[in-house]
């Protein structure tokens, strides 16, 4: 189950995102979302602080929390948390599609461990899905897991959510995750799978993700038709 903190976070966002708090927009008070959400004041200061860390509002001192957040023109993706393809599609609101080209058991050569991260020989389940959006095939995620941390998946599995099933039936915690971004020309593999007409490079993420013990679990290349989408971080500028 959620935390309270986290449901009313969600709430407020969506409140934003659909325009009830508009672009430069004052939130209620404090004391208003308290009585409103009927909860402490603590648990709106967390939640005010997962909205502020997200982009969406800024606190402005002896006035309230001011809205900062601007529909973006184009399909965003966080680069600076850790959220799965599902709850980007569902934040989103794209519909998309998960197509499952490839489901199988590696182990990891030389290569492998030195592209990736992963021990020479660690068994790893290697997927191959493109996600379509519109019936057209924007983005091929490349995904390695480690086999021993993720066992099971399945191809209904991969086709949902890796990370709910590693989260929620394995009680997987996912911690960290480091991030890459680079613009890369379209190889064969991209364009048997995508839909890139004469587009010839391609906006890729590539990603190592880390549980709460510092293990590496997964290494995922993602691949995206860059004309659809943009790559969102918020940064705060650190005072010395």
């Amino acid at each position: 189950m959620k935390a309270r903190y986290d449901v009313i976070y969600r709430d407020i966002r969506e409140s934003i995102e659909t325009g009830a708090y508009p672009y430069q927009a004052f939130l209620p008070s404090e004391a208003e979302l308290t009585a409103a959400f009927e909860c402490s004041h603590n648990t709106i200061r967390r939640a005010l602080g997962l909205l502020r860390d997200q982009g969406y509002v800024q606190p402005v001192h002896g006035k309230g929390v001011r809205v900062i957040y601007r529909e973006p023109e184009r399909t965003t993706f966080t680069v600076g948390g850790i959220e799965s393809f599902r709850e980007a599609d569902a934040r989103t609101h794209l519909g998309a599609q998960t197509e499952v080209v490839t489901l199988e058991q590696i182990v990891a050569t030389p290569e492998v461990s030195f592209d990736t991260g992963f021990e020479e020989g660690t068994e790893l389940t290697h997927i191959e899905r493109v996600r379509r959006v519109g019936g057209e095939g924007l983005i091929l995620d490349r995904n390695l897991f480690r086999t021993s941390a993720v066992p099971g998946i399945t191809e209904e599995i991969a086709r949902t959510s890796v990370y709910d099933y590693a989260e929620r039936e394995l009680g997987v915690t996912i911690a960290t995750s480091k991030r890459a971004i680079t613009v890369e020309r379209a190889v064969e593999r991209d364009r048997e799978l995508l839909d890139l007409g004469d587009i010839d490079y391609l906006a890729v993420i590539t990603s190592q993700t880390f549980d709460a013990q510092g293990i590496l679990i997964e290494c995922t290349q993602s691949r995206h038709r860059p004309d659809h989408f943009c790559f969102r971080d918020t940064a705060v500028r650190q005072r010395v």
